[in-house]
């Protein structure tokens, strides 16, 4: 990546910020929540993918706060970012869209950023087994070569 190119996260908060704000905020709300309260624990997280690490935010389930649609209204987010949970201190986030369908791989919106973000998490894990990434002594940050580059 050279410093003209964005992550897939800043893509997403940049598209979505103009698009889908209301939802974007609730995810970016989520994201901070977990970061300065709870640690990425795995049940804050909605695991779309059976084959892979793969996970998707805001979390689900009845108590987690909706977002609200122009209205005022109460209203599940369907708004999904990918993402890789590595443990309760490291969460590599990627990019995602508005899941119009009942499985992702499904979603004509989703599908794609789906499916990259399960080869990432291919990719990442095989670097983490091949020691090419590492952890710290407490687990808290990556250690890695500054030229190192993963390929899909």
């Amino acid at each position: 990546m050279n410093d003209s190119e964005i992550s897939l996260f800043e893509e997403f908060v940049v598209f979505h910020g103009k698009q889908n704000r209301e939802k974007l905020q609730h995810v970016l709300s989520w994201i901070q929540t977990i970061g300065d309260k709870y640690g990425a624990q795995n049940h804050l997280f909605r695991s779309e993918a059976f084959i892979s690490d793969t996970a998707a935010l805001p979390p689900n389930g009845k108590d987690r706060k909706p977002c609200f649609n122009e209205s005022g209204e109460a209203k599940a987010n369907n708004l999904r970012l990918y993402c890789l949970r590595a443990n309760e201190h490291v969460v590599f986030l990627f990019n995602g869209d508005v899941k119009t369908a009942n499985k992702a791989q499904k979603c004509p919106n989703v599908k794609e950023h789906f499916l990259l973000a399960n080869q990432l998490t291919k990719v990442i894990d095989e670097a983490f087994k091949e020691g090419e990434i590492q952890w710290n002594d407490d687990l808290t940050l990556l250690i890695y070569s500054n030229d190192l580059k993963l390929y899909l």
